[in-house]
């Protein structure tokens, strides 16, 4: 990966632009902010019981600070029975023991703090666990009462109420209803969960609810956190009458049904929700924030979520699932900051989270890879490693080049793929059980990190074996072997991430670069830096500059020549800059 090796080159230059959007200075550090998201229990087990923990997420913050990332995000680590991995909350103010207690979370935010690193939490209002105090007590009042209100109960139809109310369906498999047993023994109501069957959908009808989660903000801001990540946002609110549906399980569009019309998602009483948590988080100050986990289309439409009003962020799940299309890409790109814009609102991009299959994995297909949720198993097409993480570097360098807010997934700065042979009595995503292992699930994206290639366990923790097990190739891939060494993955997100706040490329331009954009290849001008990715099976040539960073090695005897699946940026001067 060169940096800052110039040379002459016969390509021409720039001689169309399409102008996409001016620089932004607005103030606001989530406007341009690199958000790392840690997944717990998957990150550091200090305690040496197999499940990563917040003591071990202190322990290694040094490293996300000399990452040069901006937040860190944390996915939920409150009470609960862990049937959904800790999205099936029992306790909402609460650290669960297998993470460790308040006083852990004091500590990780003081550590935070010392660092110049933000903490963002994970928020979970649509559904709670079956074991949380309200949700027992609904089960033990009868029909009609302010305790079962909480949820949404409903009676079943047809012959003593036998068949669920609608015909929903989980997105986990298998129907969205599950009938429950009446304080006097008997057959009584079906109770909504979108999710696992131990996750009952709150009622967002019940101003009891709002006042909770009110609450909740308050407890969590109060402890010093810079603000949430609101999980499943787009699904609070369900359509009066709770009709039924005719598309998929997720919202999305069947049978001629438009996704935007599901009764499930976006309906228009969530925006009054996040205007009053808007009110809470400013009487904090100005530096809190709330990002949306929102399954909304189209681009526009989500554009309503991020109003000065509402939320600061949302999810870009549109440029999650664009791949390597560099038409699709284009076009979400240019219709995210056109929307965005329209509002005053920054865009996010993202590559990988832990729900879908790594983008290193991802990118190792040439055509159709594994559907997100599902996973990869050692039965499946298996994904050419090689290939799938030079093309994951050349996705992030690309990324990280665009104006707006970037999220990281842990792990994704070693060009982690997914775990594949994971034995089936280790998985633990409910999709598997639900849908009797026709489905995967998520287990393989959520495998534990390789901190030192010497340790026990590769470093993840030096007891109990982890709760999934790490793949053998993880060991080539650990921290420490990476640090070591100038052409790895890990240096190449250190030297995009620095040189990404030194070209202040998060609140910059953009502009396409006509004469680069092609059925295989897209370039953008951000403010005098030229962002070039090419997909063709051969080299293309670039222009004349200075190349600041490369996703790959070059060739020294072809140096102004961009490989195939490799992204570059160049310092062209004159370019966008305003």
């Amino acid at each position: 990966m060169s940096v800052d090796t110039a040379f002459n080159a016969t390509a021409p230059l720039m001689d169309r632009l399409s102008h996409i959007r001016d620089a932004d200075n607005s103030p606001g550090w989530w406007r341009s902010a690199v958000i790392y998201q840690v997944y717990p229990r998957s990150f550091r087990d200090l305690n040496g019981d197999g499940i990563g923990d917040l003591a071990g997420v202190t322990a290694e913050l040094p490293q996300l600070a000399e990452l040069d990332v901006d937040a860190v995000w944390l996915s939920p680590f409150y009470k609960s029975p862990q049937r959904d991995a800790g999205y099936d909350v029992s306790d909402y103010c609460d650290v669960d023991p297998i993470f460790g207690t308040l006083s852990d979370f004091d500590i990780m935010i003081a550590e935070a703090n010392r660092l110049g690193l933000r903490v963002i939490v994970d928020l979970v209002p649509n559904h709670c666990s079956d074991q949380h105090v309200a949700f027992q007590a609904a089960l033990a009042s009868p029909a009609g009462s302010q305790e079962r209100d909480m949820f949404i109960f409903r009676d079943g139809v047809g012959p003593e109420g036998h068949e669920p109310p609608n015909n929903w369906q989980s997105h986990f498999g298998g129907p969205a209803w599950t009938r429950v047993t009446g304080p006097d023994g008997r057959q009584d109501q079906w109770y909504l969960h979108l999710f696992d069957s131990s996750q009952p959908d709150f009622n967002w009808d019940n101003p009891a609810v709002h006042a909770e989660f009110e609450r909740v903000l308050r407890f969590w801001l109060d402890r010093g956190v810079s603000g949430f990540r609101v999980d499943v946002a787009h699904a609070l609110v369900k359509a009066p009458g709770l009709p039924a549906w005719g598309g998929r399980a997720d919202g999305g569009s069947s049978d001629g049904f438009p996704g935007h019309e599901a009764p499930m998602f976006g309906q228009p009483a969530l925006h009054d929700i996040f205007r009053a948590w808007r009110l809470i988080l400013d009487s904090y100050g100005p530096d809190r924030i709330l990002c949306a986990e929102a399954n909304v289309d189209p681009l526009p439409r989500l554009a309503e979520w991020v109003r000065s009003d509402e939320m600061h962020q949302a999810f870009n799940f549109p440029y999650l699932h664009a791949g390597l299309d560099v038409y699709r890409l284009r076009s979400v790109i240019t219709d995210s900051l056109t929307a965005l814009d329209a509002v005053g609102a920054p865009s996010t991009w993202v590559l990988s989270n832990h729900d879908v299959v790594r983008h290193s994995s991802r990118f190792g297909y040439n055509g159709s890879g594994p559907r997100d949720g599902d996973g990869i198993g050692p039965a499946d097409p298996q994904p050419d490693t090689a290939l799938g993480r030079r093309r994951a570097a050349a996705a992030s360098l690309f990324m990280l080049g665009l104006p707006g807010a970037a999220y990281l997934y842990q792990g994704e700065e070693l060009g982690l793929p997914d775990g594949i042979d994971i034995p089936e009595h280790l998985r633990q995503d409910p999709t598997f059980a639900r849908t009797g292992g026709a489905r995967l699930g998520r287990d393989g994206c959520r495998v534990p990190l390789p901190w030192r290639t010497a340790e026990r366990h590769l470093g993840f923790g030096s007891g109990e074996d982890p709760w999934l097990p790490l793949p053998a190739s993880f060991a080539e891939l650990a921290r420490d072997a990476q640090a070591a060494s100038p052409a790895s993955h890990l240096s190449l997100y250190r030297n995009m991430l620095a040189l990404r706040r030194e070209l202040g490329l998060g609140s910059g331009s953009l502009a396409w670069a006509e004469d680069w954009c092609s059925g295989s290849s897209l370039a953008y001008i951000n403010g005098d830096t030229l962002v070039l990715m090419n997909l063709n099976h051969e080299p293309l040539e670039m222009p004349a500059g200075s190349v600041l960073v490369r996703s790959a090695d070059s060739d020294p005897g072809a140096a102004h020549f961009l490989a195939s699946g490799e992204t570059a940026w160049l310092r062209i001067g004159g370019g966008d800059a305003d």
